[in-house]
């Protein structure tokens, strides 16, 4: 599933306080109370009601209970079957309460890392959808003013709900916009949560300080979170948006390409260099060697992660080159959409997350 991202801006709705708590005290008695019908069922009609119907129950609990109350009914669960499997006897109860106690061993080992954290399977996985909500909510960019435009496209790897690649964008003044492009390492939700700290604390940094000072201050940043391999390549990028002007600076990351009008062809914007973030400590301005040029009319910038270059067997520039068929056909038919056009066709595919961004001026 293809995660493109809109310009229009919409608000983040939050969960409510119902969602993501954990299970009642009401849920849990309501359990227990299905519990014991269902014992009484089991005595009262053993031929018609088996102890199978427990098993629902017992997943049903771990799933939407807190581990306090799930051993409450794991506990009432395992006492009306004694007391049912010593009334009715015989081998079938014997082995019914097998399979019944070791899915109760199943799915509390399978969700030990919601009870590590205190929470449930059902708000685990509201959390989930909160953060990927919050992740698409926080790559939107801007609208920029008249003769000027900007799309983005990330697309996760195996049509995952979280990618390492995310951009932000801001307009700190009237005519001047700044973007960052980061592919953090690692895929997945691992990523997708390491995406919506650095994402949002490297928005808050676009258009805070000088264009220059933005890849030292966010390298600071990752370096203070002391994650042993969470290091992330980037390119920043500040425009003018009265001249056309722009200043480009990269951290480990691909080169941008420069779409001339007046020839038709894609230029590679060399000199832009740097060490990806997170990898060596106190980087200053002088770290980031940046490049200068201007987008005339017709013009636009490219800018991609690895995964769109990137294919096992393949040379790297051959990749560069066959992403920039791509562009090159993409781009004929209209800017509008090229983002999304040259993302899906990357190289990488669906091993690999990739993004794209594409500012060009009418």
């Amino acid at each position: 599933m293809a995660i493109d991202l809109s310009l229009a801006p919409r608000r983040l709705t939050r969960p409510s306080a119902a969602t993501v708590r954990p299970g009642s005290g009401g849920a849990t008695g309501a359990l227990i109370c299905l519990v014991l019908v269902l014992g009484l069922a089991t005595v009262a009609w053993p031929r018609d009601v088996t102890f199978a119907l427990f098993i629902p129950l017992a997943v049903a609990a771990r799933m939407v209970l807190s581990t306090r109350r799930t051993v409450l009914v794991f506990a009432a669960i395992g006492v009306v079957y004694l007391m049912s499997a010593l009334d009715s006897g015989g081998s079938e109860a014997f082995a019914l309460g097998l399979v019944l106690a070791s899915t109760m061993v199943v799915v509390s080992v399978v969700d030990r890392r919601h009870t590590r954290a205190g929470v449930t399977t059902a708000v685990g996985g509201s959390m989930l959808m909160d953060l990927r909500e919050r992740l698409r909510v926080q790559g939107q960019l801007p609208i920029l003013p008249a003769g000027w435009n900007v799309e983005s496209s990330v697309q996760p790897a195996y049509g995952d709900s979280f990618s390492g690649d995310f951009v932000v964008g801001n307009c700190p003044t009237r005519d001047r916009f700044d973007l960052a492009l980061v592919d953090v390492s690692g895929k997945g939700c691992t990523a997708g949560t390491r995406s919506l700290l650095l994402g949002g604390a490297f928005a808050g940094l676009l258009g805070a300080m000088e264009p220059d000072r933005f890849l030292p201050a966010a390298n600071d940043y990752l370096m203070r979170q002391g994650w042993s391999e969470g290091f992330a390549t980037a390119v920043h990028a500040s425009v003018d948006l009265a001249t056309g002007a722009y200043s480009i600076g990269s951290a480990g990351h691909p080169p941008a390409m420069h779409f001339r009008a007046g020839s038709g062809r894609f230029a590679r914007i060399d000199g832009a260099s740097g060490i990806a973030l997170g990898i060596l400590d106190r980087q200053s301005a002088d770290d980031f060697t940046r490049v200068s040029g201007r987008l005339e009319r017709g013009d636009a910038l490219l800018f991609f992660t690895d995964g769109v270059i990137e294919q096992p067997g393949m040379d790297l520039m051959q990749g560069v080159d066959r992403m920039l068929g791509h562009a090159d056909r993409a781009l004929s038919v209209g800017a509008r959409g090229a983002a999304t056009r040259i993302c899906t066709m990357g190289s990488g595919g669906l091993a690999d997350d990739r993004a794209v961004v594409v500012i060009w001026r009418e």
